[in-house]
């Protein structure tokens, strides 16, 4: 069965408007998959620890047959393929995925809290979740 999911974008080293394009070229094409919607792009400062440049943000809304765990699975090879190397939390990287909302599940395990624990600290993800809520049906 089909659920709608919001994946969150973020990229504050390099060309981050193509690490933003890579993102959402390779969400695209996933198995079971579909490309619903896209917010738009927006500069916001960087949450995290010391000297780091602004990011880049956006969200994409998928319909998807695939498990929670397999979309994160997914993005973590897409953010691998663009470079991204795992160190510091919340440190710089070239491409940041994360699933946002899955459906309605509320759900916690090692790796994955859905609905993400930060959405409600994060005004730019509530105005780009806001913006592709009409797409939800």
């Amino acid at each position: 069965m089909s659920e709608r999911a919001f994946v969150a974008l973020g990229s504050n080293l390099g060309d981050r408007h193509q690490y933003l394009s890579l993102g959402r070229e390779r969400l695209s094409r996933l198995e079971r998959t579909k490309l619903i919607a896209e917010s738009s792009i927006e500069e916001t400062p960087p949450i995290g620890p010391g000297e780091q440049g602004p990011y880049l943000n956006q969200m994409v809304l998928l319909e998807t047959d695939l498990s929670p765990q397999e979309l994160l699975r997914y993005c973590h090879s897409i953010e691998k393929e663009a470079g991204r190397v795992r160190g510091e939390r919340w440190g710089t990287r070239t491409l940041d995925l994360d699933i946002v909302r899955f459906g309605d599940r509320v759900e916690s395990d090692d790796d994955l809290t859905l609905p993400h624990p930060e959405v409600s600290n994060r005004a730019f993800w509530q105005r780009e979740i806001a913006e592709l809520e009409p797409h939800v049906r």
